[in-house]
């Protein structure tokens, strides 16, 4: 595509590592939640189960040459992967090393460091640590040397004007990101790099001007939660309408908060864009039901749906230059979290089909 560039975010936690052996159990990875959840009321689509590809395991590396061949004939340019960093130690990093070794596939990517604790997120106890994540100027050097060495080398990454692209989860739990990103931009000019180009993910309500905090751009990060309006409800049970409908908050009566994809993907469609430089994201679904008892649910996602909030994406942005020009799609394969373009056995290649009905529209008309 010569006017935008699709970037489907990819998560590399299907292979077992000892880590999450020991804190899950022998043989963890994310179809163990995946294949757990079940229906919460009528109408609910659970469980997400996988399709052409089957619950795949990552150390198998054939697995993501196919992904990558599917999502390049989806008209998808390349993979955000998100990378586990943790003052030197690294976590769920044996697929993307592997891509590396072996140099295939021939597809660009680009990273997001998931800079925040690891913890017991996916059985409710997120405030129990299991690896903690710090700063400091001494790992600050030491990771984005890791990184020149290790990736932005590699000719498949993903560069703006010669900058490596790379982003940032959370950067408000840096106790100094402007200092950081100096010192990295510093270290890519001594290693000759023109310097870094940093985005940071709009998650947690974090939407400030990137050039405020010595960013390039930002991204935005579907679902925006933050974002849904009032005229969402939330559905269910009787009294959970009710609940809603007086505007009482949520309590421990409501587990399930759902939303309708319909209505939302129609506030996102027409909300104004902020002025700064920012990287617009689409998302084909969302239910994190399989691994939260309160979980939040869109309800009544379609591929017809969301090939119109793709649509409308593209036709709205205007890239900033022939290389800024991304557009993000939350995600590739977040299975445990009901949002994924990868095949399942309900709606089968639909949605990646969709995606590229849409990516060849525009094409004729960028021609």
């Amino acid at each position: 595509m010569s006017r935008i560039k699709l970037i489907a975010i990819y998560l590399p936690q299907f292979h077992p590592i000892p880590e999450n052996d020991n804190w899950w159990g022998k043989g963890f990875t994310e179809w163990t939640n995946v294949t757990k959840a079940k229906p919460r009321f009528k109408g609910h689509y659970q469980p997400h189960l996988p399709a052409d590809l089957g619950f795949y395991d990552l150390r198998v590396h054939s697995i993501m040459e196919q992904q990558a061949s599917m999502a390049s004939e989806a008209g998808i340019y390349g993979f955000c992967f998100y990378h586990y960093w943790f003052n030197g130690k690294r976590l769920l990093q044996g697929p993307l090393d592997t891509m590396i070794i072996k140099k295939t596939p021939n597809f660009p990517f680009m990273l997001c460091w998931a800079n925040e604790n690891w913890t017991r997120r996916w059985d409710g106890m997120e405030h129990e640590i299991l690896v903690k994540q710090e700063y400091s100027p001494e790992d600050d050097l030491m990771h984005i040397n890791f990184l020149i060495d290790n990736y932005f080398s590699d000719s498949r990454y993903i560069k703006i004007k010669g900058k490596p692209v790379f982003v940032i989860y959370r950067p408000t739990l840096f106790p100094n990101i402007k200092k950081t990103l100096k010192l990295w931009n510093f270290q890519l000019k001594r290693r000759g790099y023109p310097g870094l180009y940093a985005i940071y993910m709009q998650a947690f309500n974090n939407k400030i001007d990137p050039c405020e905090i010595g960013f390039d751009a930002a991204m935005e990060f579907q679902p925006d939660f933050f974002e849904a309006p009032r005229s969402i409800n939330i559905k269910g049970s009787i009294l959970t309408r009710l609940l809603n409908k007086f505007r009482i908050k949520k309590s421990i009566y409501t587990q399930n908060r759902v939303l309708d994809y319909r209505l939302f993907i129609n506030h996102m469609i027409y909300k104004p864009s902020p002025e700064y430089k920012y990287y617009p994201c689409v998302s084909p679904s969302w239910d994190n039901s399989a691994r939260k008892v309160n979980a939040t649910v869109i309800h009544g996602h379609t591929p017809e749906l969301f090939g119109k909030w793709l649509d409308a994406t593209i036709e709205k942005y205007e890239p900033y230059s022939e290389e800024e020009n991304f557009i993000f799609i939350n995600a590739w394969n977040e299975w445990a979290e009901g949002n994924h373009l990868e095949p399942d056995q309900k709606w089968g290649s639909a949605f990646l089909d969709k995606t590229k009905a849409v990516v060849n529209k525009w094409n004729k008309k960028f021609q």
